[in-house]
């Protein structure tokens, strides 16, 4: 008898998948105009991609991000949250969703990620401020922190 477990090689797949997708977001985040960061976010549902975001003006706005001080501007959106809102326009539901972003996410945008329905969170790097992720958690959605 074999003493495997047969979830093991789904495990690894998953971690593998995780890693993949957490790779795409980052280079999806190069299509931002921020100089001070540029943060990339990826909407994966049954190993399908149905939204992507990064962070940026909104649309019909100038692509500066910074003034002239390099501070951000107020109204330039997040990844997570243009991600979310172009899921939103779409036919697709975020409902059970994974979140694959490059940094993890603000408190506003945890509250996004909560009401979209979204069940999972896997970033690369920690945002300075940690109250989004301790309010994921205290949705219950999964968060892994995987470092590229």
């Amino acid at each position: 008898m074999s003493n495997k477990n047969p979830l093991h090689p789904y495990k690894e797949k998953q971690e593998e998948y995780d890693k993949r997708y957490l790779e795409m977001a980052l280079i999806w985040a190069k299509n931002s105009y921020c100089k001070r960061r540029q943060v990339g976010a990826l909407i994966v549902k049954d190993k399908m991609i149905i939204s992507d975001g990064y962070n940026g003006t909104p649309s019909g706005f100038e692509n500066v991000c910074e003034d002239e001080n390099f501070l951000t501007k107020p109204y330039v959106l997040h990844a997570e949250a243009n991600a979310i809102t172009k899921v939103a326009k779409s036919n697709n539901s975020s409902e059970e969703a994974t979140l694959y972003v490059t940094t993890s996410p603000c408190v506003e945008c945890s509250k996004l990620i909560i009401q979209a329905g979204i069940k999972r969170v896997v970033f690369s790097n920690k945002y300075r401020i940690e109250d989004g992720l301790r309010l994921l958690e205290r949705a219950d959605i999964e968060i892994k922190h995987i470092e590229l």
